[in-house]
């Protein structure tokens, strides 16, 4: 999530326009996003509010002053690298407040001091598929809360790395020189995997379970015909506990993004906030939340535990029938061509070569998006390890 506005004009595409009558005073306002975390870098986004009717392009606010402050006179000033405003933070001390400090364009920001929350663990985080034609639901269960008699509140993201695979592979290369195949088994990666970050932010509180204990909470969903579940699939669920505060002020955010008829309802500035401007009157978009830790659990599929839908693939190939080898120099030359299989049965009566081509996009994983590199965990054959 780049900015509030973000989530709204991704709607466009499947809605009608939408001509929202904005009041000037409600465009143009600083959005902050970020949360100070312990032990672990920090990053902070800064950009300004824009009306729903306008091509959306991300105005990020560049050159302010950022940094994490503590009631104790500790402060984390940040750098900015890559339109994140950012700084390392150490063990941050639970008996302290801390806010972000923003000054930007001749205006000072701060959010409200708050003592980092502690966050108690993620008890298990499963795949689930009630029927053979049904998705594979994403739950998590967050260990025994620290204080059972009250409602707690919390927050999850994701991230996810699969399994991917190329269309077809190949141990052998056309030599043109040679006007020969060569035997070439690491010409192209017989494998590769895919990262992303979620931008979806998972929130909810323990009201209306036994004990304020969370149980099985659905955080996300993996279709069953998706490629993240064609070999094996990965999820790294990260927890925070969050004060009443930000868990209003993100469900207000999502209610915003996704209501039709009020997408301005309740107007951007009046969603809750803990930052405010210290020397004018100026409204501000965004919480800034504040933990002690973060817990995590890595999550590890397998599609053979599963009922997967993988399309049947037909051989798209380019198969030449009774060639010989300046056929095959012009496939690689002209065509661009590379050779996977070399039958060559031109030593029998009547015998001919026989060869299959093909694209290098079809053979090569890193055209798809994918790298190479096997992540350090992807050997790990139990769920739970925590980082």
């Amino acid at each position: 999530m780049l900015c509030l506005m973000a989530g709204i004009c991704m709607l466009s595409g499947c809605i009608e326009e939408y001509e929202a009558d904005i009041p000037s005073e409600e465009s143009n306002l600083l959005v902050v996003e970020g949360t100070i975390c312990s032990s672990r870098m920090n990053k902070f986004v800064l950009s300004r509010s824009q009306p729903v009717n306008t091509s959306y392009t991300p105005q990020l606010v560049l050159g302010a002053s950022v940094s994490v402050r503590g009631t104790d006179g500790s402060v984390y000033p940040t750098e900015l690298t890559d339109g994140y405003y950012s700084c390392w933070i150490d063990a941050l001390d639970p008996n302290v407040e801390y806010y972000l400090h923003i000054e930007t364009e001749g205006e000072v920001y701060e959010s409200e001091p708050q003592k980092p929350l502690p966050t108690e663990k993620i008890a298990k985080v499963s795949g689930i598929q009630y029927t053979p034609e049904s998705n594979i639901d994403v739950l998590v269960t967050p260990e025994t809360p620290f204080d059972p008699s009250k409602t707690n509140y919390y927050s999850w993201s994701y991230d996810e790395t699969w399994e991917v695979h190329p269309d077809y592979t190949t141990v052998i290369y056309f030599d043109t020189r040679l006007r020969a195949p060569v035997y070439k088994p690491d010409l192209f990666p017989t494998r590769g995997w895919k990262t992303v970050t979620s931008s979806t932010i998972n929130v909810s509180a323990t009201s209306g379970y036994e004990g304020h204990h969370i149980q099985s909470l659905k955080l996300y969903d993996i279709d069953r015909s998706d490629e993240r579940m064609y070999y094996r699939y990965s999820g790294l669920v990260h927890q925070r506990a969050i004060s009443k505060g930000e868990y209003e002020y993100e469900l207000a955010r999502q209610q915003a993004s996704t209501e039709m008829g009020g997408l301005f309802t309740p107007l951007p500035s009046a969603l809750p906030t803990n930052i405010h401007c210290l020397n004018s009157k100026k409204r501000v978009i965004g919480y800034v939340g504040c933990s002690l830790n973060t817990g995590e659990y890595r999550l590890f599929l397998d599609r053979v535990d599963y009922s997967i839908d993988q399309p049947y693939r037909k051989d798209s190939r380019i198969w030449l029938d009774d060639c010989d080898e300046e056929d095959c120099y012009r496939m690689v030359v002209k065509e661009n061509l590379f050779l996977c299989e070399w039958k060559d049965e031109r030593y029998k009566p009547a015998g001919t070569l026989q060869t299959a081509w093909a694209y290098e996009h079809q053979l090569d994983v890193r055209l798809r998006g994918a790298y190479a590199e096997e992540p350090v965990f992807w050997s790990l054959k139990v769920d739970g390890a925590e980082y």
